[in-house]
């Protein structure tokens, strides 16, 4: 993942922002005993990308990576519209109690613009719901130059959208999250529709820090910057994370990326050792 890559990692301020006040009171709604489910997993499975994290002789590679970790961040869904029966090859290659979270084609968010796009979603819907139980959350990410004059587009797809169907939503103009009468309102819209608000922590990207829960759900991209400081920015999410749980947290949804992807397997372990 390029998005939000420096040059310059070593004089970035990777401190996390505090929470938006709003995110303990969702949270509160949810509190109980029950433990958190949690998913942790990278953004893709291909050896190319991953190189060093398959054993001599793996002859499958999603096979592998499923016998590591739990989940996958599934980016391959948003270059192409896949038929059903890949979906299905996937779950069946993977154990019980896996989750594949697909990524919205870009046909739908990229393309249209969120214009017209009723019958693509259908049709998506249809071909990621044979991943069957093991189909996690479906994630939307808008391209950076898709900014808060087209709201009504935002509006339409999030009423459309099937609310039986988990989804989270990403935005990246920085007038979502800066423009406080737009990012209430952004913020309302979500939560009268049972949809997660993205946080992406990218070093390049600070600006749309938001930390603003919307639902019971902490669906975060974390983007590694090829430095050393990927671990103790890693060791910040698990306090807060931890902060989350005991206001009410029940699904923490995190994937692990970095601007050339040597580590991220690496970084998910250790993620989810600690």
């Amino acid at each position: 993942m390029k998005f939000g890559k420096v040059s310059n990692p070593e004089i970035i301020d990777f401190t996390l922002p505090k929470d938006h006040p709003e995110t303990e009171v969702v949270l509160q709604k949810y509190k109980s005993d029950e433990k958190p489910s949690i998913y942790v997993g990278c953004a893709k499975w291909n050896r190319q990308d991953l190189k060093g994290f398959y054993p001599r002789g793996t002859k499958d590679e999603l096979t592998y990576y499923a016998s590591q970790f739990n989940s996958i961040e599934l980016n391959a869904t948003f270059y192409r519209m896949f038929p059903a029966e890949q979906f299905e090859k996937w779950r069946d290659k993977t154990p019980e109690g896996f989750k594949f979270f697909p990524k919205i084609t870009q046909e739908i968010s990229h393309w249209k613009r969120l214009q017209a796009t009723e019958a693509l979603v259908d049709q998506y819907i249809y071909n990621a719901s044979h991943l069957q139980e093991k189909l996690g959350t479906i994630f939307l990410q808008m391209h950076a130059n898709f900014s808060p004059k087209d709201f009504d587009r935002v509006v339409k797809f999030a009423e459309f959208w099937p609310k039986n169907v988990p989804l989270t939503m990403e935005f990246r103009h920085t007038d979502w999250y800066n423009d406080e009468k737009i990012a209430n309102e952004l913020y309302h819209l979500l939560e009268e529709n049972n949809i997660a608000n993205t946080v992406v922590d990218s070093a390049g990207r600070r600006d749309i820090m938001h930390m603003r829960l919307t639902n019971n759900e902490a669906f975060i991209r974390y983007v590694g910057a090829n430095h050393e400081s990927d671990y103790a920015r890693l060791n910040d999410w698990v306090d807060r994370l931890e902060l989350w749980i005991s206001q009410g947290l029940k699904n923490i949804h995190f994937f692990v990326h970095q601007n050339l992807e040597l580590e991220s397997p690496l970084l998910s372990a250790y993620f989810i050792k600690n």
